[in-house]
């Protein structure tokens, strides 16, 4: 922490001078900035870093901080300032961070019914800072409410300088949480947090008395595709079907590398019926998928299991319930979900209804 402080008081100096005037108002701005990059470094979360520095920003110069936008190797986090529509300046970032899918997009402090009373504003006024560190590149977005000379640019820098070191230590701290939690090739959570995740969902739905599901997939004839095509084939087509589960199912859901190329999800409060909705979605999705490699375009379909937590239940017998109706889906043709979808129409039921009374009278 001291360090971090080192790091900067050579460039406050200068700063403070030429911005606050007398040294009594150069003082004590500068103890203001010298306690949030302290406190910077005491977070523990993005979110709460950059909270520290819109109240820095404020406190200090009076400005607005009205977005930030860190990149990091595995996505984009977006903070938003909480009077604003997230719609509004959305289309800025996915353009000046290339952004290929709003999914991409990862919103640190967006909560529901957040959008119901927006202050209206112009972007006209909007400016930018960035800055870079070895594992993360971040841009504030700010509307200042009076013009910025080059002394308060300069300031804003070391504030962005000093959020952007806080957060690149955070990302340090989670990729070393990640390589023991993380499967390496998918990206996906690995079977050991898996076992851990549900056994503390299992417990919670338990306790709450809320359902709880699982899904269980495998891809269908892979041996084939590493076969024909090689293993770095397969490498990429596991990559792209797990990349595209995970893109089409809630952030609360646990998705996980099973074990080569099966894959199993824990789905919160997601009774059956709807679980097997879910994962009939990802089944035509995966079936439409197409994936480049070599000149070549590969295919693959994938059949589910899904289970539901039944009461008394332990996550053993879940899991295994899950395994079995996976095995079923293969035995059954490949390319479906089991328990499989049941439609039954008003009409029909109405006169299943009027023919089983029927047969009753007759009886």
């Amino acid at each position: 922490m001291s360090k971090t402080l080192d790091r900067f008081s050579h460039q406050l100096s200068a700063v403070f001078g030429l911005v606050f005037g007398s040294s009594l108002n150069r003082a004590h701005a500068q103890n203001k900035l010298a306690r949030h990059i302290v406190a910077l470094n005491g977070k523990t979360s993005p979110s709460e870093i950059i909270n520290e520095v819109a109240d820095c920003l404020k406190g200090i110069l009076g400005y607005r901080l009205f977005a930030f936008v860190n990149k990091k190797n595995t996505g984009v986090d977006v903070w938003l300032d909480p009077r604003m529509y997230k719609t509004s300046i959305e289309e800025v970032i996915i353009k000046d961070f290339q952004v290929k899918d709003k999914k991409d997009l990862t919103y640190l402090n967006m909560e529901k019914n957040r959008e119901a009373c927006p202050e209206q504003f112009s972007l006209d006024s909007l400016v930018h800072y960035d800055h870079k560190e070895e594992n993360c590149y971040s841009r504030l977005y700010m509307m200042p409410s009076r013009p910025i000379t080059k002394f308060h640019d300069d300031l804003v820098r070391i504030i962005l300088q000093g959020c952007s070191a806080a957060l690149s230590r955070q990302i340090k701290i989670q990729q070393l949480q990640d390589a023991a939690a993380i499967d390496p090739l998918t990206g996906c959570y690995n079977r050991r947090t898996f076992e851990a995740q549900l056994m503390g969902h299992a417990s919670g739905a338990g306790r709450h008395g809320k359902p709880l599901s699982i899904f269980m997939f495998d891809l269908d004839h892979f041996k084939s595709v590493n076969d024909t095509y090689g293993h770095l084939c397969g490498d990429e087509v596991l990559k792209e079907v797990s990349r595209l589960v995970r893109r089409n199912i809630r952030t609360e859901d646990i998705f996980a590398r099973y074990g080569g190329e099966e894959f199993i999800a824990i789905l919160p409060e997601t009774d059956q019926a709807h679980a097997i909705e879910l994962a009939d979605r990802l089944r035509q999705k995966i079936l439409a998928l197409r994936i480049p490699f070599n000149n070549h375009t590969i295919r693959v379909t994938a059949s589910f299991g899904v289970a539901q937590l039944g009461a008394g239940d332990n996550i053993g017998k879940l899991v295994e319930d899950a395994d079995s109706m996976l095995y079923k889906a293969k035995f059954n043709g490949r390319n479906r979900v089991m328990p499989g979808l049941i439609k039954v129409h008003r009409d029909e039921a109405s006169a299943s209804s009027n023919q089983a009374k029927s047969s009753l009278c007759r009886q």
